[in-house]
């Protein structure tokens, strides 16, 4: 039984999909006006894993993810440059597919909101038609709160406070309440604009969610997952306008919420407004993907996640770990005789059950590294039997196929540099710290440096 946390029910719940094993899932993604930051990559990372996850577990997985490519940010960003806005986007667009294919992000499939004008416009029109939306002239068509007594069951926030006013592209001086969203913004001298019934112009920022998913799914589906940081007003929004559009309740609009907290760099959010993020590919230069993947899975994804050299050290001798116990196997003869079929059982059992509370990688990671302990010591001497190493393997292929965390191919470290890193392993197990250091010595004079990490020592060229 799988379970994820609700966030508009603030429970945990069992995943009990509207078609039987079919699952409709749909993700915000990018504005397209940049390169994406780690913080933007965690969440496309974990839902990459969960859609990935739940098609391994016989689900059919309907997985789409939007990409803003106009907005304000997008227009004023190619203002700057002296492009053309829906060039500039193109451009970013192409970036973030190959930022997300490096990153091994491989199961959504991507909608651009300018491909889905026509949609947009319907929802507007609908709006309108049923009294909960207006025009302000020279300005845009709005929605108007007054008009949805359901407004705050996602964020838990009401149309009266202060700061309802949050939102991109929804600043006008003219709207009837505070917290009144734009749905249309009409042509202004030199942006994008689209012909339209309703008067010339573009989308607002939340519209374009709602209408490509009751495209491709209908007012109602399964999960909608996004940052932390969406959840107000972003998709309040999208809650408020499909289920006025559709005329529904918020609790039948979208099943299962899902919201992924933010990286945060020295305790705060990362963000391209603070200046204090890490570009994605930047950080591709330094680290290989699975390094980066088992990164930003390492946290549980509804805490924050830090950023800094120590933590990425540690990912990276994670992942060493990981994969020079998958060469081992590899290896291996199988000629013992030592059977740990029924440990790898356990351990397996170990991964999904983890995996099943909430998709907590962290905790599935803990059942991984925990066999790899446990049975090291009898696949360095082989002493294990051929089915054992064959289960093993299996094993390690399904947390790979889930996770994508298993690399092909690492730089190798020379037999005789892990052969003195084991021995201080062993040093240090005993608390012999002055041969232990005496071994680093070595260590370091051959080339190469070690660094203790909580998954084991880490070693890289110097």
């Amino acid at each position: 039984m799988i379970k994820l946390y609700n966030t508009i029910t603030r429970t945990k719940e069992e995943l009990v999909p509207r078609n039987n094993k079919k699952i409709q899932m749909f993700v915000c993604g990018p504005t397209v006006y940049d390169y994406v930051h780690i913080g933007n990559a965690r969440t496309f990372v974990f839902f990459d894993v969960v859609a990935k996850y739940l098609r391994y577990r016989g689900y059919e997985v309907d997985y789409i993810q939007n990409i803003t490519d106009i907005d304000n940010k997008i227009i004023e960003r190619a203002q700057k440059e002296n492009a053309d806005p829906l060039e500039y986007a193109k451009k970013y667009t192409e970036i973030f597919k190959q930022d997300m294919e490096a990153l091994g992000v491989t199961s959504p499939e991507y909608k651009n909101a300018t491909d889905h004008i026509p949609e947009v416009i319907t929802q507007v029109k609908t709006l309108l038609d049923k009294g909960n939306a207006y025009v302000i002239e020279g300005d845009g068509i709005y929605f108007d709160l007054s008009t949805f007594p359901d407004y705050g069951k996602l964020s838990g926030r009401t149309a009266s406070m202060a700061d309802d006013a949050v939102s991109r592209i929804d600043d006008s001086d003219k709207k009837r309440n505070r917290g009144d969203f734009a749905l249309w913004k009409f042509s202004q001298d030199g942006d994008p604009s689209w012909p339209a019934p309703v008067g010339a112009g573009r989308p607002g920022w939340h519209i374009e969610d709602t209408a490509i998913t009751e495209k491709y799914f209908g007012p109602q589906y399964d999960i909608h997952g996004g940052g932390q940081d969406l959840i107000f007003p972003h998709h309040e929004a999208e809650v408020t306008q499909q289920c006025a559009a559709a005329n529904i309740k918020p609790k039948d609009f979208v099943k299962y919420w899902m919201h992924v907290a933010f990286v945060t760099n020295k305790e705060r959010k990362m963000s391209k407004s603070l200046g204090n993020f890490e570009m994605a590919y930047e950080l591709l230069k330094k680290y290989p993907k699975e390094v980066l993947r088992f990164y930003l899975l390492s946290g549980y994804y509804r805490s924050p996640l830090d950023l800094s050299d120590k933590i990425l050290q540690q990912s990276e001798a994670g992942i060493r770990r990981i994969y020079e116990f998958v060469q081992k196997a590899s290896l291996a003869n199988g000629n013992g005789e030592e059977s740990i079929e029924e440990r790898i059982k356990e351990t397996r059992q170990k991964f999904f059950d983890a995996m099943d509370d909430d998709f907590n990688a962290p905790q599935a990671f803990a059942s991984v590294f925990g066999l790899i302990r446990e049975i090291n010591p009898a696949l360095t001497a082989d002493s294990l039997d051929k089915n054992s190493v064959k289960k093993a393997k299996e094993f390690l292929n399904e947390v790979d196929t889930m996770l994508g965390i298993i690399p092909s191919k690492l730089e190798k470290i020379p037999d005789e540099v892990l052969e003195l890193v084991e021995k201080r392993e062993k040093l240090r197990e005993e608390k012999n710290w002055a041969e232990a250091d005496k071994i680093r010595a070595q260590i370091e004079e051959m080339g190469y440096r070690v660094d203790d990490t909580i998954y084991g020592p880490l070693v890289t060229r110097r």
